[in-house]
């Protein structure tokens, strides 16, 4: 009896070994990882990786992991020269295969996501212009909405009133609800459902070319395909897939 203990206190001890060589494999791997995609991506900031599955080794052994979930920050937006932050930018890869020399891998498959805050798609808006949450029923028309004072609006895009009707359109607030797209799988288009008639010809239309505007999303991997919108509480949340996305390299 006493030998099998001896036996079953040593297997203990050694399995201990054997995960704590494990994890220390897994963080180091996340940490290379991490370095890598900041350098390849060009990113300002290192992202976090967490490789899943157990046992680790077992899956470099086979040059296969399992899911590999990554986090990026230092994503940007971009619109009429502005550039906003896109949070919460989140990555979850499938069957990530290692190259013979663990210098690069590929995933088979890719499910990203994103979020733009209010605050943030309010940076990149036009001028005097706010963007919000339009409520549940807009939201799930897939709606935000924006206002802003009528003036700043023509102003801010350096559009020029006639004296002679600055007095019509002052203290004027344009109020609206915009349809939110995606075109191209990384440019969001934000248009406006209706739109106030003004009592300056020609007006409504310049007043149209002002509140429609692009933002496009730079950064993601550019095998990961944005193809769904939705308008949350929160702001805008973005997501996609894509295949055989590279990891590192």
């Amino acid at each position: 009896m006493r030998a099998l203990r001896i036996l079953l206190i040593i297997t203990v001890i050694l399995g201990g070994i054997f995960v704590a060589a494990d994890r220390i494999a897994v963080n180091l791997a996340e940490s290379e990882a991490a370095d890598k995609i900041k350098s390849s991506q060009g990113l300002s900031s290192t992202p976090e990786i967490s490789i899943k599955g157990f046992p680790f080794l077992t899956q470099v052994a086979g040059k296969e992991l399992e899911e590999v979930d990554v986090s990026l920050t230092g994503i940007t937006a971009t619109a009429g020269g502005h550039s906003v932050n896109v949070t919460e930018v989140k990555a979850e890869l499938r069957n990530v295969k290692i190259d013979s020399t663990f210098s690069s891998a590929v995933a088979d498959r890719a499910d990203g996501s994103a979020r733009i805050s209010y605050a943030d798609l309010t940076k990149a808006a036009p001028k005097g212009a706010t963007v919000g949450y339009a409520g549940a029923d807009r939201a799930a028309k897939g709606q935000v909405k924006v206002t802003g004072p009528l003036t700043d609006l023509l102003d801010g895009a350096g559009i020029q009133v006639p004296g002679a009707f600055k007095g019509l359109l002052a203290g004027r607030t344009v109020s609206t609800y915009s349809t939110v797209a995606l075109k191209g799988g990384s440019t969001v288009q934000l248009r406006a459902e209706s739109l106030p008639t003004l009592p300056v010809p020609g007006f409504d239309e310049k007043l149209r070319k002002v509140i429609d505007y692009d933002l496009k999303i730079d950064g993601m991997p550019s095998s990961i395909k944005l193809d769904k919108v939705q308008a949350t509480d929160g702001g805008l949340r973005f997501s996609g897939t894509g295949t055989s996305v590279s990891l590192a390299g």
